[in-house]
């Protein structure tokens, strides 16, 4: 195109056209069809649309066939086409629609990638895996991603998931064998030790993956993270989340060891992290039982009275901490009683403990439950109702169907004199 044709063609009476144009023709597939109408034209830009087109123009509104224009163009001065044209005075055109399917393309590579990547982890059926998928893909937060680091992410967050959802079944929330803490999970997934920190967001979205397999809302501060990776059985550090315990003995001349004995000796409960732990090897006295209660009450109450049989604090759903301490006492030949709360959390906490130790159940079978019902009912002690789906008690068949008759929740320190009692025993 001469200089002077370009000149012609970018004069300020056809400028508000060509600016119209781009965004037809960006819109239509960089393809001349179509008509473009432009309102309010001046008598210098319809002089300029009718110089242009070879057509006169009368009023103020012009329409203009696109296709007519670009043929006007190619056999005139200009000599070549519309596209050409407005790319010569306007800058490159876009093929929206064709970045718009690339982009769709690119989306559903991702997403193909991952259901990929969930097979190949035996993933694919977990119940939590297609709603997650799903929202994250509204959420939007890896399409703004460049795809390659979308792709890394999500199959970094599976690579997790697959650490922490097998070989036993989402939601258990009892710890897996193996599992790391969270810095080690990172450094093995990432690379990084940071890999998976708060703020991240790896974490964020392997912390919605846990909420899914765990069938509760996303963790929205610092505590509640802490306490989904913990019921995935990942400590998240090694200090800030203890074990309640009361009245273990443990054998040998270790100064851990000799500092938890010389506590249980004065009458002290004691909170071991998981450092402490790491420094105890636990050897006990032939035939011991250790009592296992979910709330920090009964081991309060069992310090203040002086009982005799060693305790350890669950805290509800058992944490990283809990259940490595409990592993080791298991190990060490320690016979393990256990007991919880009448309610349906209760009772599926019950069947994991249960079944992960062979625990006795302590004070926890249908007669147990209809005595406390009864007697609660006898003091005027209201009981709060049970909520939520019956879970069967697998240790005795009949206490589902009689907590489902009497239809109430029996707190454990509703039963607290009688526990005590068990404790106080010798």
């Amino acid at each position: 195109m001469s200089a002077r044709t370009r000149a012609w063609l970018d004069q300020p009476a056809l400028a508000r056209l060509w600016d119209r144009l781009r965004d037809r023709l960006e819109r239509n597939g960089l393809q001349a069809r179509g008509r473009l109408r432009l309102d309010g034209v001046t008598a210098a830009e319809r002089e300029a649309l009718a110089l242009l087109t070879g057509r006169p123009y009368a009023g103020d509104t012009v329409s203009i066939a696109l296709a007519d224009l670009d043929a006007q163009l190619r056999t005139g001065a200009a000599g070549r086409g519309l596209v050409e044209v407005v790319t010569e005075l306007r800058g490159p055109l876009t093929d929206r629609p064709a970045a718009r399917d690339a982009r769709r393309a690119t989306a559903e590579a991702i997403w193909s990638a991952a259901d990929d990547t969930l097979r190949s982890h035996g993933l694919a059926d977990a119940v939590w895996a297609g709603p997650w998928l799903e929202e994250l893909r509204r959420a939007g937060t890896l399409a703004r991603l460049a795809p390659d680091r979308a792709r890394r992410l999500i199959g970094q967050a599976i690579d997790v998931m697959s650490v922490l959802t097998g070989p036993v079944s989402p939601g258990a929330g009892m710890g897996r064998a193996g599992v790391p803490g969270r810095g080690e999970l990172a450094e093995r997934v990432t690379g990084t030790a940071h890999g998976l920190d708060d703020g991240t967001l790896l974490s964020r979205i392997v912390l919605r993956a846990l909420a899914r397999a765990f069938e509760v809302p996303p963790p929205q501060d610092a505590r509640s993270r802490r306490e989904l990776w913990e019921a995935a059985g990942v400590a998240v550090d090694r200090v800030s989340t203890t074990v309640l315990t009361y009245g273990l003995v443990p054998l040998g001349d270790e100064p851990a060891v000799r500092l938890l004995r010389d506590r249980t000796r004065a009458g002290f409960e004691t909170h071991l992290t998981l450092r402490d732990l790491a420094r105890i090897t636990w050897r006990l006295p032939p035939d011991t039982e250790v009592h296992v209660c979910e709330n920090p009450r009964v081991v309060e109450a069992a310090a203040d009275r002086g009982c005799a049989r060693p305790l350890v604090c669950a805290s509800g759903n058992p944490t990283t901490t809990a259940l490595t301490l409990l592993d080791a006492l298991h190990a060490a030949g320690a016979r393990l009683a256990y007991r919880g709360d009448f309610d349906w959390p209760g009772i599926a906490i019950a069947n994991r403990m249960i079944g992960r130790y062979s625990a006795r159940p302590w004070r926890m079978r249908a007669t147990d439950y209809e005595e406390h019902v009864a007697t609660a009912r006898d003091r005027g002690t209201p009981l709060p109702p049970l909520t939520g789906a019956p879970v069967d008690a697998l240790w005795d068949p009949e206490l589902t169907p009689a907590m489902t008759a009497l239809g109430v929740a029996v707190q454990e320190e509703s039963a607290l004199e009688l526990l005590l009692t068990d404790l106080l025993s010798a």
